[in-house]
This record gives structure tokens, C-alpha cells and sequence, in this order.
């Protein structure tokens, strides 16, 4: 009925356009299908939820150069100016901001340092008791810190004696969930667990382990200093247009610097990846529709070349149907043989990102999908110039008879 095994003996006949075909169609299936996978990673990875309600909170730095001035008194008067500000939910200092590319690591381990042992890698944030509220992350269990808790000092000479921690760190330091309660150690300084969070990134969400993050109450007193501020969400941008002018109001002798909201942070972290899913997309739609006009244009010589065999065919009593048919199994042919060679050449090409570039493992799916949409798109691009053959009339067969 398809005529399978004339049409691949035609085709044996005249190869040469055929194998570049099929070669243009496996390189396309090989390519798309890890840029497809490799875009839908992008996509995942830039719609990550931080924990944070993203739209309510805005950081900036202040640079204080006054050096008479009473530096922890100052802060503690900047913090309630901002928190009295109209809008604003809460403000306070923290040693690094959220999803900012900048912040400070560490190993938290079971023993002190000095007795070495193993320990987990950790993010963390330097804060005071009102921490939790600014950033707008809860406790899944266990308690805040108590005022009395939190360190204010220019140097570390005396530690704070507790922490808390996201539940995945919590997981990763005692995997059978016992965490709240126990004892880590920040080098050799002791921490008791005192309450464990939800999900929350660190300030790097390309880090190994982006959601292990731990808060410890110190408040280092530094001319230096990232202030959080979290508003209503529909006050952030007029609270961010003023603020600059209320800090130098309150103290006329510091630098602000770096106002911009955690969303805006975020999305500029993530702007390389912005662009390559970009770059991604662009590549698939190229490669597509030149394989598209690629099987269009072979179809189209073809067609041209077998103008009079095609005539003749009709005046023999062909259907346009099966004239029609005859492309589509030719450029079906192809095709699968194609996206076969194009499957295994994926494979292969998702190993070699997997162990030189540590990219995730190509999902098979992936592979299965690209070969479908290739396939229909090389059908539909025959289609139109199939039909145009169709509608060759029977006369054409006869007029150098």
C-alpha cells in the first residue's frame, strides 16, 4: 500500500541529497533535544521560590564615615527610625542579603573544628532577634532568639551560644530530624538548635546546597552595613524612592549604596541564565525550521526533477492521494533513520555535558519528545509541495511523446 520498498530503492538510486537530509535531521534531533532539556532546567532554575516574599523587601548599603560616632548606638536608632516609617513592616542590619550573590559560608560540624571531623556547608546570616519577621520566613518548630541572645560587637571575641536553621540543614546535619536541640559547631564555638525554618535560599542560588542556611543572632557594629527593610508590597517603591533622603536626615555623615528590591537582586544574579534560555530558544526555532526548509527544498527538487515521471504516473491513473502519499513515505523514510542516528548521537552528547560540564543527566523523554516533533514537522513541511505535485497534469507526460 506505501510502496515502502520501491521508494527506498529510489532513494538508494539517488542518495546524495537524501544523506544530507538525514544528517541535517539527526543533528537537529541531537541538538534540540539537550537544548530542550537544558532550557527547561533554566526554567526551573530561574522560577526557584527563594522563601522570601521577594516583592515586600528591599536592602541597600550604608557607609558611615563619621568615626567619633557611637557606631552601635547609631544603628540602633537607624533601625527604629526605619521601623516607625509608614509602610515598612520591619528593618534591621544583616551581615549579607538574600539571593544577592554575595554572603558569607561556613562548615557546621557535630565536633569542634580542632578535633576535626566532617561538617556540613552552610550559608548564613548575622542578624538580631527581629531577622525571622524581615526576610518573612516562619518556624516549623522550635522558638525565635531572645533579645537577650543577640550579640552587638565589633569584634568576635564573645559568640552567641544558639542558631537556627532552614529544615534541610537540619535534615543534613541529623537525618533522622532530631536537629532541634542539639549542639553545631561554628569552628570551635558551641551553638545549641533552637529552632529549625522553612525553605530558604542563601545568598547564592548556584550554590552546591542553596537551602542550607542557618541565622545567628550577632549584630557586628561596622561603618559598613547591608540594611534589610521589608514593606507592604504596595509601598516598596515609594518607601525605596525616600529612603536615601531619611538616612541622611538621620545621620548626614554616611553613603547609601545598592538600593534595590530582592526580586530585582535576584533576577540580576540570574541574568546570565536569562540570557542563555534565550540564546536556547532562538537555537531550537533555527534549527527547526532549517531542517523544515530543508525537507521542503529536497521535496521541491524532487518534485521538479520527476516532473514527467509524476505526469505519467496520472495519465497511467494514479490518484493525487497517492502521489501525495508517495513524498510522505519518501520523507518519512528519511526521517526515521534520521532522528534514529540523531536519538543515539543525543544520548551521547548529554553523557559528555553530564561529565565534563556537570549538567544534569539528559531525561530520555527529552529525546522521545524532540523525535516526535521533528518527525511531524518534516511531514508538514512536505505537505504543501506533495499536494503542488499532486495537481501535475497528465498532459505534461505527453508533450515530448
Amino acid at each position: 500500500m506505501f510502496e515502502i520498498k520501491p521508494i527506498f530503492n529510489s532513494l538508494l538510486r539517488s542518495k546524495a541529497g537524501a544523506i544530507m537530509l538525514l544528517i541535517q535531521i539527526a543533528i537537529t534531533t541531537a541538538i534540540v533535544s539537550n537544548a530542550a532539556f537544558i532550557a527547561k532546567d533554566r526554567i526551573d532554575f530561574l522560577s526557584q521560590d527563594s522563601g522570601y516574599p521577594e516583592e515586600e523587601i528591599f536592602s541597600f548599603v550604608t557607609m558611615t564615615f563619621d568615626k567619633e560616632l557611637d557606631i552601635v548606638q547609631k544603628f540602633e536608632e537607624t533601625e527604629t527610625m526605619l521601623r516607625n516609617v509608614p509602610g515598612v513592616k520591619n528593618a534591621g542590619l544583616f551581615n549579607a542579603v538574600p539571593v544577592s550573590g554575595s554572603g558569607s559560608a561556613t562548615g557546621l560540624g557535630l565536633q569542634p573544628a580542632s578535633e576535626g571531623g566532617q561538617d556540613v556547608r552552610s550559608a548564613y546570616f548575622m542578624a538580631d532577634e527581629n531577622a525571622l519577621d524581615i526576610l518573612g520566613v516562619s518556624l516549623i518548630e522550635g522558638r525565635n532568639f531572645r533579645a537577650d541572645e543577640v550579640i552587638v560587637s565589633a569584634s568576635r571575641d564573645v559568640f552567641p551560644k544558639v542558631i537556627i536553621l532552614t529544615k534541610e540543614l537540619g535534615l543534613e546535619l541529623f537525618p533522622e530530624g532530631n536537629a532541634l536541640g542539639q549542639t553545631v559547631y561554628f569552628g570551635v564555638s558551641p551553638l545549641e538548635i533552637i529552632g529549625i525554618t522553612h525553605t530558604m535560599k542563601g545568598p547564592w542560588l548556584k550554590d552546591s546546597r542553596p537551602e542550607n542556611v542557618s541565622i545567628i543572632p550577632f549584630v557586628g557594629a561596622s561603618m559598613f552595613q547591608n540594611i534589610v527593610v521589608r514593606t507592604e508590597p504596595e509601598q516598596r517603591a515609594a518607601i525605596m524612592r525616600q529612603i536615601e533622603d531619611l538616612m541622611i536626615q538621620d545621620h548626614s555623615k554616611r553613603v547609601i549604596i545598592g538600593l534595590q528590591g530582592m526580586d530585582e537582586r535576584k533576577k540580576d544574579q540570574s541574568s546570565s541564565d536569562i540570557l542563555m534560555l534565550r540564546m536556547l530558544i532562538v537555537l531550537i526555532i533555527v534549527l527547526v525550521m532549517i531542517t523544515a526548509l530543508g525537507i521542503f527544498g529536497l521535496t521541491v527538487f524532487n518534485i521538479n526533477k520527476r516532473t514527467k515521471q509524476i505526469g505519467t504516473r496520472r495519465a497511467l491513473g494514479a490518484r493525487k492521494s497517492a502521489i501525495v502519499r508517495y513524498f510522505l513515505v519518501e520523507n518519512a523514510i528519511i526521517c526515521f533513520f534520521g532522528i534514529v542516528l540523531g536519538g543515539i548521537a543525543a544520548i551521547l552528547m548529554g553523557q559528555l555535558l553530564l561529565e565534563n560540564y556537570s549538567m544534569p543527566a539528559l531525561d530520555p523523554i527529552y529525546v522521545l519528545v524532540t523525535t516526535i516533533c521533528v518527525f511531524i514537522a518534516s511531514l508538514l513541511s512536505v505537505v504543501m509541495p506533495a499536494s503542488k505535485a499532486a495537481n501535475i497534469s497528465p498532459s505534461i507526460a505527453t508533450r515530448s511523446i
